[in-house]
């Protein structure tokens, strides 16, 4: 999971993005039957690895497949650690 979460994250191909993320969905899943959660694993499934990606699929085909190259990538990475760091304590 951890992998695939830091391919997620790392990546410019936005196809591969999406492949990745249904994956890690599956991976979610399987971890959910292992943990004797058949319910939250039938819906991670259906909904994580199925609809989520289908739909970024379809919102892929109206933008590209690569993402442009930003300057800033450190400054979203601060504020979601800053605003979880909040929610935590």
């Amino acid at each position: 999971l951890l992998a695939t979460a830091f391919y997620v994250l790392l990546s410019r191909d936005l196809l591969a993005v999406v492949m990745v993320a249904g994956i890690y969905s599956l991976l979610s899943a399987g971890m959910f039957m292992v943990m004797d959660a058949a319910d939250v694993a039938f819906t991670e499934a259906a909904v994580g690895a199925g609809v989520s990606t289908l739909f970024l699929l379809l919102a892929l085909t109206a933008t590209g497949r690569w993402e442009r190259p930003t300057r800033h990538r450190v400054v979203p990475l601060l504020v979601v650690l800053a605003t979880g760091a909040t929610l935590v304590y």
